[in-house]
């Protein structure tokens, strides 16, 4: 692996690190969805730091650049991630429709029982 790519996955973990600390201080994600983006830095970091690990891979998968592997894993990670959140959304989706329908006929009931209150107030006029 070369020292550029090295240090861009250095600068890249660090730099991914920082961002989730930030984020999660912020209370803009919570620790369990940013655990992943932890995991995925670290990984990248130890790879940066230790590049035999890609190398033997690389060799072992028969890739012909450890770089090549490296980018491989993490568009592949990526992707998966990106599935996953896809499915998440989409069950989120499913929900909102459900609770508003559920909404919904809850405000026309309620709307329906105030209207049969209202009349049997109003008094008989013949």
């Amino acid at each position: 692996m070369s020292l550029m790519l090295r240090i861009l996955c250095v600068g890249g973990s660090l730099v991914t690190l920082l961002f989730i600390t930030s984020n999660i201080r912020r209370r803009k994600v919570q620790i369990e969805d940013s655990i992943f983006w932890v995991v995925l830095a670290a990984a990248l970091l130890v790879v940066a730091v230790f590049p035999r690990i890609a190398t033997f891979a690389s060799t072992l998968l028969g890739f012909q650049a450890p770089s090549n592997f490296v980018f491989v894993v993490v568009i592949a990670i990526l992707l998966a991630k990106l599935f996953s959140l896809s499915t998440e959304v989409s069950s989120l989706k499913h929900r909102l429709n459900e609770l508003a329908q559920e909404e919904a006929l809850l405000s026309k009931e309620e709307e329906e029982d105030s209207d049969a209150r209202s009349t049997a107030r109003q008094p008989n006029r013949e």
